[in-house]
């Protein structure tokens, strides 16, 4: 098979061979394998020397930051203290300086004693326990050899774990489910025992010798722990519960937690009591020599293992997986089950689970019963929207305050102060929040600090900007001190000051203007000389943003040609607009929003919500082909702006402007949307038809024609009739989180209503949807005006654009944002931010389960 080679990140060593209890359920004793008689009862000092050797040398070949041992058997505590400490020993010693060391122990508890208990508080070994419950569960199949219950001497185990001196050490506990037990009775039991995790296992089993079924139910399992899983949820979740949590996880478009659900590549392998390298444990019931590799530490390295088919075979992701298991909606949450649990003499591993039916009607069982609190509250209340992008620009910047890590010097402590201070005010900052091109600035000084650029912390030092500006807007006076450059001072949605006269070139080409709010605007000091701005009035020196919309019903928008982060569309963006072209401008939108109102009244509520800033973008500039999806580049990922602005191209006809402002609108919604939540995971690994064209597409690409032709259905029928055929194709996408289906319904709502009613005709109206481009693909291309990069179509609410004679101060937050000021609730903002939803360190190089999540960008 092919494929990058794995390394290997979780050792179980296999310490003794032989167990002090005779569960009937074990699969090591009463499966197919019974290799375990051939084992040595203890690991010999030799195999442990050279497993550490083998595991030091891998993580050093990878680079890997840490890797969990877990010591394991038969029963661990059997291989006595003195053999223990020689396994932590040579483990820390040969990691040392490598990597991290993550110790574990899975142990019944029988021979737990403070002595054990000592010794993995000296190597920070943590401690699992195996118990299924109450005493009468737990004794259904955890007995001595003569019969005896077990489970006194459990609970005691326990209990000495739980001491204040131990509690660190206590890992969890691992309960194997048998459906003859009540759900309800083993959860209190085990609860009861306050474990930091509960696991719940099925037990192993093959389509050869499958599961007892006592009551015949094909979904027993299902049933089992979907009345579990009620009783936990009304119990308020108090125990992390890791089966229900990776279930949870993977509908709302992350990562599985365990192993014996979803997707992601193994990286585990076993190291016997005799030095043998085998696969994964639980495959010994599956037949006789299933987990052998013909590999032992004493003559194979790992990466040899790691190169062995049978390892390979498990890290194929949806190609892993049988054809049946590929077609299935559940399968990036169940994985296709645990790899063991497919196995039959006839198929080999090449077969949907055992427990497939359960492990569906789980996966549903707990969608159903939690859609509602899994959906973002952004997919349904626009006001969220805004705020959790307020949130995340927040998050940013506290990013950015952490990458310093001093280098800012005063300047920065300064601001970053003034910036602390602020945030606990109130909601003097929001204006800054929710600008779309602080968003860029953010982006722009992050990228530049991470790739070692000489003038990055520079770049950062512009926060007293947007400072000022914020203040400005608010009217709060308090001076900021403010650096200006090539001799202009920038404040940000407001507009731009020249320091100095003309005559006076190169005097002021750098340096900081202390700026302090007034009533109608503010007065800007250099070297003892003030200039006294008004906001609403231009002059040679002050230029303001200016504005269009605000008449006839259409929303007041910033035309920002200012701001030194506007240019961040596919097509560049125009300089310094006359007055006569922002008449021109004004006037434009102003007949396009008539046509918007008239034609489609839903989606020009939705537009004037979400936008609020146009950048005017230049005609004749080639434009980035459309890039549906999330961007994979971290210099895509880091140019992007927040939600609001978006960027336009002139439009030559207000017909055509309005289909270019609501499809421009609908993408950036889209966009920000993905910014904050997912609503498809594993994006790619299927491909679906697409009614306009002939190529399949992957889901993300599918979603947003969809949404495009949603949004223009009152212009295009024919596209909103392929809008609607799209929809049935992703209706059982196995990508779509819980949100992804919300948005699906969402749209077939908004299709619905239009089906019934009267379409925009061009023949009456004027524009010829033909040369436009959207007569039968429902698409405007970028020559029309709407920029179709990627992370396209935002209006910015930053640039001192010119009006129709109206500027802004301050600048305009749209009537229908519901959020108003939102000190309630909101945390403070840290001193080191993590970077929430957006993974900031890697942008475009994402952790494990979150791979095709743009990172930084709106």
């Amino acid at each position: 098979m092919t494929g990058p080679l794995v390394p290997f990140r979780e050792i179980v060593l296999k310490v003794h061979s032989r167990c002090d209890l005779a569960c009937d359920h074990c699969y090591i004793y009463e499966h197919a394998d019974q290799s375990w008689l051939t084992r040595p009862k203890a690991i010999s000092d030799e195999a442990i020397s050279w497993t550490a050797l083998r595991l030091a040398e891998h993580a050093k070949s990878h680079a890997l930051p840490s890797v969990s041992v877990i010591l394991h058997g038969g029963e661990p505590l059997l291989a006595g203290p003195a053999r223990l400490r020689r396994v932590c020993e040579e483990l820390t010693r040969a990691l040392d300086s490598l990597a991290e060391l993550d110790l574990r122990i899975h142990t019944n508890g029988l021979q737990l004693s403070p002595r054990y208990l000592d010794l993995f508080d000296e190597f920070h070994v943590k401690v699992g326990i195996s118990l299924d419950g109450d005493r009468t569960a737990n004794d259904r199949h955890r007995r001595f050899a003569d019969g005896r219950t077990s489970h006194p001497l459990v609970l005691r185990a326990v209990d000495l774990l739980r001491e204040d001196r131990y509690r660190h050490l206590y890992l969890g506990l691992l309960c194997t489910v048998d459906v003859a037990n009540d759900p309800v009775a083993v959860y209190d039991a085990l609860a009861a025992l306050d474990p930091p995790r509960i696991d719940f296992l099925l037990p192993h089993a093959t389509w050869d010798a499958p599961p007892a079924r006592p009551n015949g139910s094909p979904t027993a399992y299902a049933d089992w722990l979907l009345t579990a899983f009620d009783h936990w949820d009304a119990l308020g979740r108090r125990v992390p519960v890791r089966l229900f949590e990776s279930v949870l996880s993977t509908l709302a478009g992350g990562p599985s937690l365990t192993e014996s659900l979803g997707l992601a590549p193994t990286d585990l392998v076993v190291v016997e009591t005799d030095g043998t390298l085998e696969q994964v444990d639980s495959l010994k019931s599956a037949y006789e020599g299933a987990a052998a590799t013909g590999f032992d530490v004493f003559h194979h390295t790992f990466d040899e293992v790691a190169a062995h088919p049978g390892v390979k075979a498990r890290q194929q992701e949806l190609a892993g997986v049988s054809g049946t298991c590929r077609r299935c909606p559940v399968v990036r949450s169940c994985g296709g089950g645990l790899y063991t649990h497919r196995y039959s003499e006839r198929g080999g591993f090449d077969s949907p689970s055992v427990y497939c039916s359960d492990l569906e009607g789980l996966i549903r069982g707990i969608e159903c019963r939690t859609a509602d609190a899994l959906v973002p509250a952004a997919l349904t209340d626009p006001g969220a929207l805004l705020a959790e992008h307020r949130e995340l620009t927040r998050t940013l910047l506290a990013r950015l305050h952490g990458e310093l890590d001093g280098r800012g010097g005063p300047a920065w402590d300064r601001a970053w102060q003034l910036t602390l201070d602020l945030d606990a005010d109130g909601d003097v900052l929001d204006s800054v929040w929710s600008h779309p091109y602080t968003r860029t600035w953010l982006g722009d000084a992050l990228q530049a600090l991470l790739m070692g650029r000489p003038d990055a912390v520079a770049r950062a030092l512009r926060l007293p900007c947007y400072l000022a500006s914020a203040l400005v807007a608010a009217g709060v006076p308090t001076p900021v001190p403010v650096p200006y450059e090539h001799g202009l001072l920038h404040l940000p949605g407001l507009g731009v000051l020249r320091i100095g006269d003309d005559h006076e070139s190169g005097i002021h080409e750098r340096g900081t203007a202390e700026v302090e709010p007034t009533a109608d605007g503010f007065t800007a000091t250099v070297g003892g000389t003030s200039r006294r701005v008004r906001l609403a009035v231009a002059d040679d020196h002050w230029h303001p943003v200016r504005t269009v919309g605000g008449t006839a019903g259409a929303p007041l928008l910033r035309l920002d040609d200012l701001d030194r982060y506007r240019d961040c569309f596919g097509s560049a963006a125009l300089p310094r607009l006359s007055a006569a072209e922002v008449r021109d401008w004004d006037k434009a939108f102003t007949d396009a929003w008539k046509i918007i109102r008239a034609v489609a009244p839903e989606q020009s509520a939705e537009v004037a919500h979400c936008l609020g800033t146009l950048t005017p973008l230049t005609s004749d500039t080639p434009s980035v082909p459309a890039v549906f999806g999330r961007s994979s580049t971290r210099e895509q990922a880091l140019r992007g702006h927040g939600y609001g602005a978006l960027g336009l191209a002139p439009a030559p006809r207000p017909e055509q402007l309005a289909i270019d402002l609501l499809r421009g609108a609908r993408r950036a919604k889209l966009n920000a949307l993905l910014d904050i939540t997912d609503l498809y995971a594993q994006d790619g690994w299927w491909r679906h038809p697409a009614p306009w064209q002939d190529e399949e597409v992957p889901v993300s690409e599918l979603l947003a024609g969809i949404s495009e032709r949603a949004a223009l259905a009152a212009f295009d029928p024919e596209g909103a009739k392929q809008a609607g055929r799209a929809l049935d194709t992703l209706e059982g996408a196995a990508e779509l989180t819980v949100g992804g289906r919300r948005l699906l319904a969402q749209l077939r709502r908004e299709l619905a209503h239009h089906s019934g009613l009267d379409h925009f005709d061009p023949g009456r109206s004027g524009p010829d949807l033909a040369d436009s481009g959207l007569a039968g693909s429902g698409l405007a291309g970028p020559e029309h005006g709407v920029s179709a990069h990627g992370r396209l179509d935002r209006a910015d609410p930053d640039r001192p654009g010119s009006g129709h004679s109206t500027y802004l101060a301050p600048p305009p937050r749209n009537a229908s944002d519901p959020t108003g000021p939102r000190t309630a609730g909101r945390s403070p903002l840290p001193l080191v931010g993590a970077a929430g939803h957006l993974d900031l360190e890697c942008c475009g190089q994402q952790e494990q389960g979150r791979k095709d999540q743009s990172c930084c960008h709106g």
